[in-house]
């Protein structure tokens, strides 16, 4: 493998990771609210995760179809009417149970990875063991 399909490849995983915690994080951003896009792609742009527009609002569409996700038109005054989504208390239990889970996972992959990562020795100054 060339330097440039390895490095092709860690952005493809990066991406992958992203995407497979996105609806948790646009979930948990609306735990805090109701929000219309703009300000949940700020949200997530603040917390280094870019989303654009169009990979947001396909997600929004599918979380409302499953009923997670309800929204409602707001008047603005400096435009068109603004969608402001919210979680349904359907939204609100999965999202209890996406947390759980993703919990149990942060916990299993430090588990696994920190066991790579190897405690140094420590001798204190005063031990009377030359070094």
């Amino acid at each position: 493998m060339t330097i440039e399909n390895a490095k092709a490849n860690i952005e493809n995983t990066k991406a992958q990771m992203r995407k497979g915690v996105l609806e948790f994080c646009i979930l948990s951003t609306l735990s805090d609210g109701d929000a219309y896009p703009t300000e949940i792609i700020e949200r997530m742009k603040k917390a280094k995760l870019v989303v654009v527009e169009g990979t947001l609002y396909p997600l929004l569409t599918r979380l409302k179809n499953l009923e997670l996700l309800s929204y409602r038109w707001e008047e603005s005054t400096s435009g068109p009417p603004r969608k402001y989504y919210r979680l349904t208390e359907t939204g609100e239990k999965f999202l209890r149970e996406l947390e759980s889970s993703w919990d149990e996972l942060v916990a299993s992959v430090d588990e696994v990875t920190k066991k790579k990562i190897k405690t140094p020795i420590i001798i204190p100054t005063d031990n009377p063991i030359k070094r």
